[in-house]
């Protein structure tokens, strides 16, 4: 058996505020929490300050067995935190605070090789709202390998992107994912016009140079077209908890598939299994069972049928 792909979420790691407590949190976390239950080398490449919640958040992230060797820690800057407000329905609504540890990523020399070994890296906007974070996960981008997988999952957050960090991102990437929500707005953004979510899918193809985009739905699954074709799943039915973190599942669900050199039909299907799993669960990192996730999600969700 070969050696497992090395996946990278880079970016903002931090801590959720809920009314409940804290939890662990950040897009990229999330993202490499879920990519590691898949059974690949998963990495964070954040940073955190020199604080209680630094030293707590890194205690959390060894439990989760995510490591935390490319978690910087920052001397002036606090580690970061969002409050989180969720509706009856589940659907969270977030205050994010700014100048965090993870505003001042630092390109340095044990990133080089982390980037340059990296099978696939997940990032997003947010982070990106620092000019000095920006800077270093461009040269990131830049440093990895032709081949690496360069996922953008765009996470709009309150108004912290900008067309720039949009469509330089867009030019980064070989993959983007967003959702249904966040499609208007890119497409207003870039003067594209709103159709049909297959036609706009195609002009980010035809205008950038991805191999796929895919438009999630919500409880109604998802789109995904690449230069081949499209697949759309209708999702599966759950008792949502929270949907905070789904979509980082999803996306760690896509990645998965794609490494292994899935059909649209079969990443579709893993990326919806992995999105409902977390829906389902309170919080973004559910802890998984001792007898593997895959037995899991065939109970859950029953065997795959494509």
């Amino acid at each position: 058996m070969g050696q497992s792909p090395t996946v990278i979420g880079l970016g903002e790691i931090l801590w959720d505020v809920f009314p409940s407590g804290r939890r662990l949190g950040g897009a990229p976390a999330n993202f490499a929490y879920c990519s590691h239950l898949l059974g690949n080398r998963s990495i964070i490449a954040s940073r955190i300050g020199a604080d209680e919640l630094g030293r707590e958040l890194r205690q959390a992230l060894q439990q989760t067995g995510v490591s935390d060797l490319s978690l910087q820690t920052d001397p002036s800057h606090p580690t970061g935190t969002v409050q989180v407000q969720l509706s009856s329905e589940g659907q969270p609504s977030f205050q994010i605070m700014e100048n965090v540890a993870w505003d001042f990523l630092e390109w340095n020399e044990s990133w080089e090789p982390l980037a340059r070994t990296a099978d696939a890296i997940c990032f997003g906007t947010l982070a990106q709202r620092s000019p000095f974070s920006r800077s270093s996960i461009l040269k990131f981008l830049d440093t990895a390998a032709p081949g690496a997988l360069r996922v953008f999952d765009i996470n709009l957050r309150q108004s912290f992107y900008s067309r720039d960090i949009v469509t330089s991102s867009l030019e980064h990437a070989s993959i983007l994912k967003l959702n249904n929500e966040e499609l208007p707005v890119l497409s207003s953004m870039l003067g594209a016009g709103i159709g049909a979510e297959s036609s706009f899918c195609q002009h980010l193809l035809d205008h950038f140079d991805l191999q796929l985009v895919c438009v999630t739905r919500g409880a109604n699954g998802s789109l995904m077209v690449d230069r081949n074709g499209m697949h759309e799943h209708s999702g599966f039915p759950v008792e949502v908890a929270d949907t905070v973190g789904a979509g980082d599942a999803f996306t760690a669900g896509l990645v998965h598939e794609r490494l292994r050199g899935g059909t649209l039909a079969e990443i579709n299907d893993t990326a919806n299994r992995m999105g409902a799993w977390v829906a389902s669960s309170p919080g973004a990192m559910p802890v998984a069972p001792e007898n593997g996730l895959d037995e899991l999600l065939t109970k859950l969700y029953g065997n795959r049928s494509l």
